[in-house]
């Protein structure tokens, strides 16, 4: 069923405390942290490049961004990589790898679950052997803005969540980011009973701050526990 895009409800999203997980390998951006304002930033790219003429691998699309819509400043680099760090060999639920999107869970709970998900994917593809594995960290961060919301009992919204078929999902995903559409708000695939936002701009997430650090244990077939570095504390995902 083909969603028409301009019937999907808007909804007004708040949501304070929102949580994000990424891998910890990723180190800041310089230039997204850096105090100068985003309008500077052609300038600045411009400038440095020629004394580091690999500066635009780590800087990424810059212009997959719109002016407008650029932010900096401390925490600015994990908001940032989702939209100028594009593949199509990395697309996502809404999203075949033209544009960026920033994924979140309005809790840690279902942020967890998601990225567990994907990780486990990821171990089970290349066979990787049982163990602890890849370092991540909680991004926290607060969200607010008027997304799309399919968070409805419209019967076509089934697809667009299902586990393993993204095909509806990313239709509807290029249908509203070629419109007006800041972004979209789902129930969690992953965590029943939990809730996730698709942004597609930077700007509608705000005050990013780091939480804990966290490894997750792969067993040979799941991502069975996690831990946390800093306390030691290991719980078990049922």
């Amino acid at each position: 069923m083909v969603i028409d895009a301009s019937s999907v409800p808007v909804s007004t999203v708040e949501w304070p405390g929102s949580v994000r997980i990424v891998r910890s390998r990723f180190p800041p951006i310089d230039l997204f942290e850096d105090i100068a304002d985003p309008a500077d930033w052609p300038l600045l790219i411009s400038a440095e490049q020629k004394t580091n003429p690999r500066l635009m691998e780590s800087i990424g699309n810059l212009d997959l961004v719109p002016p407008g819509r650029r932010i900096g400043g401390p925490g600015a680099s994990w908001l940032m990589a989702p939209f100028v760090h594009v593949s199509a060999d990395r697309p996502s639920r809404f999203s075949r790898g033209r544009f960026g999107v920033l994924y979140a869970g309005r809790e840690f709970e279902t942020a967890l679950l998601e990225t567990i998900h994907h990780h486990s994917r990821f171990m089970a593809r290349t066979r990787e052997p049982a163990g602890w594995t890849s370092q991540f960290r909680e991004i926290v961060l607060d969200i607010r803005g008027a997304l799309h919301d399919v968070r409805g009992s419209y019967p076509g919204y089934a697809a667009i969540l299902h586990p393993d078929d993204y095909a509806e999902a990313r239709a509807l995903g290029d249908r509203l980011h070629a419109s007006t559409s800041e972004g979209i708000v789902y129930r969690s695939v992953r965590n029943p009973g939990g809730e996730c936002a698709a942004l597609f701009y930077p700007d509608l997430a705000v005050g990013p701050r780091q939480g804990r650090h966290l490894d997750y244990h792969w067993d040979g077939t799941r991502v069975d526990l996690f831990r946390e570095p800093a306390s030691g504390k290991v719980y078990r995902i049922t």
